[in-house]
């Protein structure tokens, strides 16, 4: 459809198997997006992209753990392991992913002190990416996502485009979850009563 556009979030390397942020089962889901890539004629691509000792790292706070959260400016914020850092392997997009037809690469992240979940703003909840002003400019009104992770930034970007005014649905099963703390199931329910159709296949 003319006004729809596939959001392929963050099919990288250090969210596959062997990465450093290793989302399970992340790289089963590379066929069924190459599917979805190829069934679309508007292909968005998000990366990843975190300068090196990003705050939300684990390895920048004195004797902090990874997977545990601390009090950022803005709120709660997990810490991470080192991942995707910008230029470095992990950060490449994975091998299999079909990426000739994307029309833009939005990368995120960068900001040295905010780490960035969505695709469309920060996890400060101010500061813009600019996607859903390109997005409407070119006149998509109905987005179809999937990627990793499924419970941070699919579920995040998905709730952000939904309050963007955009239509949105998910395809689960081209998705993979890191599940930290009940997460997966936390954030489907969010996202359903977003209204989000989650009921997309592949």
């Amino acid at each position: 459809m003319p006004n729809e556009a596939l959001i392929v979030v963050d099919v990288q390397n250090d969210f596959c198997e062997g990465g450093a942020l290793a989302v399970p089962g992340a790289r089963a889901i590379v066929p069924l997006v190459n599917r979805l890539i190829g069934r679309h004629d508007h292909v968005v691509l998000t990366q990843d992209w975190h300068p090196p000792g990003h705050a939300s790292f684990a390895s920048a706070w004195r004797d902090a753990e990874p997977f545990t959260t601390t009090q950022f400016p803005y709120g709660q914020q997990t810490l991470w392991p080192d991942h995707c850092v910008q230029g470095t392997s992990g950060a490449e997009f994975h091998a299999e992913l079909e990426i000739t037809k994307a029309q833009m690469i939005v990368r995120k992240g960068f900001h040295a002190g905010i780490d960035s979940y969505s695709a469309f703003r920060e996890n400060d909840r101010m500061t813009r990416t600019g996607l859903d002003g390109y997005l409407k400019a070119r006149g998509f009104t109905r987005l179809i996502f999937c990627g990793l992770a499924l419970d941070y930034c699919v579920a995040w970007s998905a709730i952000d485009a939904r309050q963007a005014g955009f239509d949105v649905a998910v395809v689960q099963e081209a998705t993979a979850a890191i599940d930290l703390d009940g997460s997966k199931k936390r954030m489907l329910t969010e996202m359903r009563q977003a209204g989000i159709n989650l009921n997309a296949t592949a």
